[in-house]
C-alpha cells in the first residue's frame, strides 16, 4: 500500500485512495466499514471521502460475493449475442433468485444460498466482438455458450482472442503486430523488430519540432471527439513553471468498442514508447495510464512493459542519456464509464467521484490534474506518435484523406459473421465494404435494417435512407452527392454529414430481426446506470427515458411515449456539464425519429388520466384498455383537455 501511495505527490495523497481501496477488496472480498476508517486514516482524510467512492464506483462492493464471482455483460453487442440467456442459465444451474424487475440497479449482486457462486450483470466488458463475454473471478471468457456453463467454471484461465491475419482492405499501423504468431509483448520481441528508435530519435529533436511534426500529420483524437491531437498539445506554454501532466485515456468503456483492449494485451511497449515521446514533447515529467478497471490482466501486462522499459533505462532518470526524466505509472478505474471523459477522469485521478468539471473555466491543458496543465490522450491515439515520428508529419499525412489523416482502428460487433476490429486508412473503406467485405456481411437470409458507427452513444443510421453529403476532389472542387448507407466513407466527416458521428469507432450493425425499441431499451439502460447524477437534465432525464422504453416493451406504452421521449433526449442536450447529456439523448432522438412506426405500434393505449386516482406503471402494463375521464375544466396542458375527455 505504501509503493502505491509513492506514486502521487506528497500533498495529494488522496490521488491513492482508489488503488489502497482495489488492494482491499482483492485481498478481503469486500469493502467492510472499518477499510474505509483504516483507509481514510492512511491517507490523512475524513471516511466520507473514502465512502463516497465506494458507493460511486461499480466494481466495489460493500458485501462479500460468492467464492465464485461471475459478471456477464448486459450491453447491445452481447445481449444480442444472447448474455440475458447466459444469466439465466447461470442462475439457474447455481440456484440462485435475481432480484425482481428494476431492483437489480441497488442490489447487482445475487448470491447462490451456499455462498459459493454469485452472479451480478454489469456494463460493456470492451470485447464486443467476442460477444457474449463474462468475467469469472479476474478471468474474462469470451463466445460463451448460454447453453454450456459448465465448461466455463472449469476453465479458470483467459481466453482472450485476436485475429490472425488482416484484411487485404487494411492498412496496418498500430495493429501490424497483433496476431503474429512469432510476437511476444516482452522487450527483446519489441527491440528487435526496431522498438523504441523513436524515442531515441525523438530525444535528439527540439520539443517544437515534435509538436510541429503531430500537427502536420493532422492526427485527431481517436477516443471519440476527434480533436486536433497537435492543436491540443500546443495549449501546453513552452516556458509553462508548473508540473505538466500527461494521461493515457485506456478507460475504453463505449458500448461497441474494443480497440485499445488489444493494444494494451499484446503490444504494450508501443503504447509506453508513444507516451514517453509524448511526455518529452511536452515536457510533462510524470504519465498516468489511466486503465479500465475491468482489464486487470492488462493493467498487470503493462505494469511488466515499464518495468522492463525501466530496466533499460527508456524510463526514469535521464532517459538513455539526454538529461530527461520521465516515470509511468498506472491508475486503475473501477467500473464508471463517465471517467472516459477527460475532466472526470482526472476527477477520478485526484481519488474523488468521477463528476466532469465545467469548461471554462477547467481546460485540462490550463486547470487539469492538481490545478496543473495537462494532457489526456486515448490510447490509440499515442500509439500513433510514435508513427508519426518514424514517417514525418507530412508523410504520415498522405494517409487517409485531407482533415481525415492516417489509420484508425474500427471495431465491429452485432449481426455480421465476422465481428472484430479492422484498421483501416481513414475514408479508404466505405461503410458497405466494412459490413459486407470485412465482417462477413449479415446471417444468410438477413437484410440490413440500421447501423450504430461510432459506439453506442452516436445516432443510428437507417439502412434505407439516403445521405446528401459534400465530398471534397482533388483539385480542391467541393461536390454534393447522394450516397447510400454503403457509400458513406468510414471518416469523420462524412459521418458526421450523414448526422450521426465516427466517435470510438465502435459500429453495432443491426438487422431486420431486431425490435429497435428493444435495441434502444438496452442502450438507455447502460446510460441511466453510468450517469454520474451531478447534473439534473442528464441524472433524471436518463432514467426517465429508461423507464419509458422499459413500460412500452412491457405492454404499457401509451399515445404519447414516442413524443414524451423525444421531448426528453431534448432537454437534455446541450443544457449538461459535460458530454454524456448528448451521449444519452441522441440515441432515443435518433430511434425514435428513425423508426417511429415501431414506437407508435407499441405505444397505443390511451393517455392515462392526468389527476389522482393516477396510474402506476404496473398498471398501465396490466391494463389492456385504459379508460379515460370526463375533466372538470381545461388544465392548460398545451389544450389538451379542449374537448373535455383524454
Amino acid at each position: 500500500m505504501d509503493q502505491a501511495i509513492r506514486r502521487y505527490p506528497l500533498e495529494h495523497r488522496r490521488s491513492a485512495a482508489m488503488p489502497l481501496l482495489h488492494l482491499w477488496q482483492e485481498h478481503f472480498g469486500f469493502i467492510r466499514d472499518d477499510a474505509v476508517l483504516w483507509i481514510a486514516e492512511k491517507l490523512g482524510l475524513q471516511p466520507i471521502n473514502i465512502l463516497e467512492l465506494v458507493t460511486f464506483y461499480p466494481m466495489y462492493r460493500e458485501q462479500p460475493p460468492g467464492k465464485t464471482h461471475v459478471r456477464v455483460c448486459r450491453t447491445l453487442s452481447c445481449a444480442m449475442a444472447g448474455s440475458y440467456e447466459l444469466m439465466e442459465k447461470l442462475c439457474a444451474d447455481f440456484g440462485i433468485r435475481r432480484p425482481t424487475h428494476g431492483d437489480s440497479m441497488h442490489n447487482p449482486i445475487s448470491v447462490s444460498p451456499d455462498g459459493n457462486y454469485s452472479v451480478e450483470f454489469v456494463e460493456c466488458l470492451a470485447s464486443c466482438g467476442t460477444a457474449p463475454v463474462c468475467m469469472v473471478g479476474e478471468q474474462l471468457h469470451e463466445n460463451v455458450d448460454a447453453k454450456s456453463t459448465v465448461n466455463l467454471l472449469r476453465n479458470q484461465t483467459s481466453n482472450i482472442k485476436h485475429q490472425t491475419s488482416p484484411h487485404p482492405l487494411e492498412r496496418r499501423l498500430i495493429y501490424k503486430n497483433i496476431g503474429r504468431a512469432d510476437w511476444t509483448t516482452d522487450i527483446d520481441c519489441y527491440l528487435r523488430e526496431g522498438g523504441y528508435e523513436q524515442l531515441k530519435q525523438a530525444l535528439t529533436l527540439s520539443r517544437a519540432d515534435i509538436v510541429n511534426k503531430v500537427k502536420n500529420s493532422g492526427l485527431r483524437g481517436r477516443g471519440g471527439a476527434g480533436f486536433s491531437c497537435g492543436l491540443k498539445w500546443s495549449f501546453i506554454k513552452p516556458d509553462e513553471k508548473r508540473p505538466v501532466y500527461l494521461i493515457c485515456n485506456a478507460d475504453e468503456s463505449e458500448p461497441g468498442t474494443f480497440k485499445d483492449r488489444y493494444i494494451i494485451h499484446y503490444d504494450p511497449h508501443q503504447l509506453l514508447e508513444g507516451i514517453l515521446v509524448s511526455c518529452y514533447a511536452l515536457n510533462a515529467h510524470t504519465a498516468y495510464v489511466y486503465i479500465r478497471g475491468e482489464f486487470p490482466e492488462g493493467a498487470k501486462i503493462f505494469e511488466r512493459a515499464i518495468e522492463e522499459a525501466r530496466a533499460h533505462n527508456f524510463l526514469g532518470k535521464n532517459i538513455l542519456g539526454s538529461g530527461f526524466d520521465a516515470e509511468v505509472y498506472i491508475h486503475r478505474g473501477a467500473g464508471a464509464y463517465i471517467c472516459g471523459e477527460e475532466t472526470g477522469l482526472i476527477e477520478s485521478l485526484e481519488g474523488k467521484r468521477g463528476y466532469p468539471r465545467i469548461k471554462p473555466p477547467y481546460f485540462p491543458a490550463v486547470l487539469g490534474l492538481y490545478m496543473c496543465p495537462t494532457i489526456v490522450n486515448n490510447v490509440e491515439t499515442l500509439c500513433h506518435i510514435k508513427h508519426i515520428i518514424a514517417m514525418g508529419g507530412a508523410e504520415y499525412a498522405r494517409l487517409g484523406r485531407p482533415n481525415n489523416t492516417g489509420t484508425r482502428i474500427v471495431s465491429v460487433s452485432g449481426d455480421v459473421q465476422r465481428p472484430g476490429y479492422f484498421e483501416i486508412e481513414v475514408g479508404a473503406v466505405t461503410m458497405g465494404q466494412l459490413i459486407y467485405e470485412m465482417a462477413g456481411g449479415l446471417r444468410p437470409g438477413r437484410k440490413l435494417k440500421a447501423v450504430i458507427p461510432g459506439g453506442s452513444s452516436a445516432k443510428v443510421l437507417r439502412a434505407d435512407e439516403r445521405f446528401k453529403l459534400k465530398q471534397r476532389q482533388p483539385d480542391g472542387a467541393t461536390v454534393e452527392r447522394e450516397l447510400s448507407i454503403e457509400d458513406i466513407p468510414m471518416d469523420f466527416d462524412s459521418l458526421t454529414a450523414a448526422g450521426s458521428m465516427a466517435g470510438s469507432g465502435g459500429v453495432i450493425v443491426l438487422d431486420d430481426s431486431r425490435d429497435m425499441v428493444w435495441v434502444l431499451n438496452n442502450i438507455n439502460e447502460f446510460y441511466a446506470h453510468e450517469s454520474c447524477g451531478q447534473c439534473t437534465p442528464c441524472r433524471e432525464g436518463s432514467l426517465w427515458m429508461k423507464k419509458i422504453t422499459d413500460r412500452i416493451l412491457r405492454g404499457g406504452g401509451v399515445v404519447d411515449d414516442p413524443k414524451t421521449l423525444k421531448t426528453i433526449g431534448d432537454n437534455i442536450a446541450g443544457r449538461t456539464i459535460c458530454a454524456f447529456g448528448e451521449a444519452c439523448a441522441w440515441p432515443t432522438q435518433s430511434f425514435v425519429e428513425k423508426f417511429p412506426e415501431e414506437f407508435a405500434a407499441r405505444a397505443k393505449k390511451a393517455l392515462p388520466p392526468p389527476m389522482p386516482p393516477e396510474y402506476t406503471p404496473e398498471q398501465l402494463i396490466q391494463e389492456d384498455q385504459i379508460p379515460t375521464v370526463p375533466m372538470a375544466h381545461d388544465p392548460g396542458w398545451e389544450k389538451a383537455g379542449a374537448k373535455g375527455t383524454i
